[in-house]
């Protein structure tokens, strides 16, 4: 049988399902999954996405998603180690098709409750503070995210993403804080930095060594010096390590002081409710949005993993699983590098990367190089 070409279904017309799926299989390749389980996983995928799976690409994206630039309401990511084979994430919006944000938000709680009935796990995390973060009449830019790391054996580890700004941005220390409490960890909310807003809290469902609550903070106009004293953990990389992956990751000259753009992200996780300190620390650096092109950004991350004596040639295997286009053509398909650690783990390099299904942002011009101006 003649391979379809990438992107399309069936009979040849190009959907949002084909081609995220496809991108899936290949990408899975590259991160040593087997074909059969990759091939699990893309079906997992389509049918988490429900209808939009099959809304041809040559109609605009289903909803103006916050999750990638393009609004394509998919995003992988893969996760390095050293001495060893990345791991793999897909994350999606279960109901970016929807006609509101409640809507959304009551489709993609379904979605979750459906994956736990599948793979037998629990929702009891979600269900304490479903109420926080799934009111009547939402606000913000997104309701609930799904991540799925994409593991051996065709059963994936499930984690949820919700919008603490769901009752309004003005609340979201609040929320973040309540929500927190009722979890077990009523004093992790004084252990983490202060930012400008809380993004996103994200939890871990189902089969997990340790699940983790992990709560993201926006840092606006970041510096180097800063992100090194972002970290609330005990143990993991010193201030010297985050700030060199900082200027490294974001291409910071010695003429530049921070993130003038788009912010920095820390995300501390919480998993010990005797002790009120995080056991885990990462700090995402929007790469994106300092770089003329994403070759520029695949040697950044090529050096970050050098440095942490990881395979770099994996990425630029990934990015070719991702596209045909030539990395300098445009800019976004590495969205972030962040630099993760957890307690007792070797510290890890993850790379979060754009389908593009719908556009690729073009490279910026050497009369646009304003655009990366850092303040």
């Amino acid at each position: 049988m003649t391979a379809e070409p990438r992107g399309t279904g069936p009979r040849g017309t190009p959907t949002l399902g084909s081609l995220t799926g496809g991108q899936l299989r290949r990408l899975g390749a590259v991160a040593g999954l087997s074909e059969t389980d990759a091939g699990t996983y893309a079906q997992v995928l389509t049918e988490a996405l429900g209808p939009v799976a099959e809304r041809p690409l040559s109609l605009p994206p289903p909803t103006r998603t916050f999750l990638s630039d393009d609004h394509t309401p998919v995003e992988f990511s893969l996760s390095f180690q050293p001495d060893a084979k990345p791991s793999m994430r897909v994350l999606l919006e279960p109901g970016c098709g929807a006609d509101s944000l409640a809507q959304g938000g009551r489709i993609g709680l379904e979605a979750i409750r459906g994956m736990a009935r599948r793979w037998h796990f629990t929702t009891d995390a979600l269900d304490a503070v479903q109420d926080l973060f799934l009111p009547p009449a939402p606000q913000g830019p997104l309701a609930l995210w799904c991540a799925l790391e994409l593991v051996p054996g065709g059963v994936p580890k499930v984690k949820v993403y919700l919008n603490p700004a769901a009752n309004g941005a003005e609340r979201s220390a609040t929320t973040v804080r309540e929500a927190l409490h009722r979890l077990g960890h009523r004093q992790a909310f004084a252990n983490l930095p202060q930012g400008a807003g809380h993004p996103f809290l994200a939890l871990d469902l189902g089969d997990w060594a340790e699940p983790r609550a992990k709560v993201y903070v926006r840092h606006d106009h970041l510096t180097a010096g800063q992100a090194g004293r972002l970290s609330r953990t005990d143990s993991g990389p010193g201030p010297a390590a985050i700030e060199g992956f900082f200027r490294t990751a974001a291409g910071l000259g010695p003429d530049t002081t921070g993130l003038g753009r788009r912010p920095g992200l820390s995300c501390h996780s919480f998993t010990d409710t005797a002790t009120a300190r995080p056991s885990g620390f990462t700090l995402h650096i929007p790469v994106r949005d300092y770089a003329r092109h994403d070759g520029e950004v695949l040697a950044r991350a090529g050096r970050v993993l050098c440095h942490h004596g990881m395979d770099a040639s994996v990425l630029e295997r990934a990015l070719t699983a991702l596209t045909e286009r030539r990395p300098e053509d445009g800019v976004g398909l590495i969205a972030y590098l962040a630099l993760a650690h957890q307690r007792d783990r070797p510290p890890r390099v993850t790379a979060y990367l754009s389908s593009e299904a719908y556009a690729v942002r073009p490279p910026v011009v050497e009369a646009d190089r304003r655009r990366l101006s850092v303040s």
